[in-house]
């Protein structure tokens, strides 16, 4: 079960559903809500995880990723499969249970991370499929309301954003794999040094929108945004990890700016 687990990137997804909780709280669901909505998107999270294992097996063997159940058979193939068939029922039950609109929405959004893991991230527009999954989870969480509620334009712009930085930063570690496989999207071809450059641009990009979207003059606004500023210098100045670590703080920062703007 452990390796189970792990074949689904339990660390990033728990991520999404922890922000998706957190934004479906900021927007007053009902308890029962915000559990349907936790939920629906555990189960769209561990279908990504397990199908980009199953699809990717073969390249994790080839680069000998030992971290990788599947590729190293601390999991067997069948087992996989299995789990994620289960987690694609689940997902089309719990996302219509959320309501249609917001079921529709949830769908399209995990159905578009499925298209990355199907060959989306071999190309230029790698960063997309992030871009409308995250914009799609915003979108998502407000449909979920009872009445619906569709969110300000700014805020699923805000999530894109968000989602494109994270696509960035979480390639990086993986470059050279990728690139010894066949894997060339947006990252690959920004390269190592330019990547914390450009997800910096962006995430500096999601926290202008914020603080206008949630009022200028808001101190929270202020402080986040004088907080990104310091750090995008970071980026562009620093030497070693920096830049990268800068960049991932950036983020967390602009997630804070994105729940108190919900």
């Amino acid at each position: 079960m452990r390796q189970l687990v792990r074949a689904a990137h339990i660390g990033p997804s728990l991520a999404v559903v922890a922000l998706a909780t957190l934004l479906a709280i900021a927007d007053g669901l009902p308890a029962q809500r915000v559990l349907l909505v936790a939920l629906a998107v555990l189960a769209g999270q561990l279908s990504v995880g397990w199908s980009n294992d199953l699809l990717d097996e073969a390249r994790d063997r080839a680069v000998g990723r030992s971290d990788k159940p599947l590729a190293s058979d601390a999991v067997a193939r069948r087992t996989v499969l299995v789990a994620c068939v289960l987690a694609v029922v689940a997902v089309v039950a719990l996302s219509f249970a959320c309501g249609w609109a917001a079921g529709a929405v949830h769908l399209a959004a995990v159905a578009s991370a499925w298209g990355y893991n199907l060959g989306v991230k071999s190309t230029v527009w790698s960063w997309a499929p992030y871009a409308f999954s995250f914009g799609g989870l915003v979108v998502f969480v407000s449909l979920a309301d009872s009445p619906p509620q569709w969110p300000p334009w700014w805020l699923p712009v805000v999530g894109a954003l968000l989602g494109v930085a994270a696509h960035l930063l979480n390639v990086l570690p993986d470059l050279d794999d990728d690139e010894r496989t066949g894997v060339r999207g947006l990252p690959h071809r920004l390269g190592a040094r330019l990547i914390p450059r450009v997800a910096a641009a962006v995430l500096l990009a999601a926290t202008l929108l914020l603080a206008l979207g949630a009022g200028i003059g808001h101190p929270a606004s202020l402080v986040g945004l004088a907080v990104v500023v310091v750090l995008t210098a970071a980026v562009l100045l620093g030497r070693g990890r920096v830049p990268f670590v800068a960049a991932v703080l950036i983020a967390l920062t602009d997630v804070v700016l994105l729940l108190a703007a919900t």
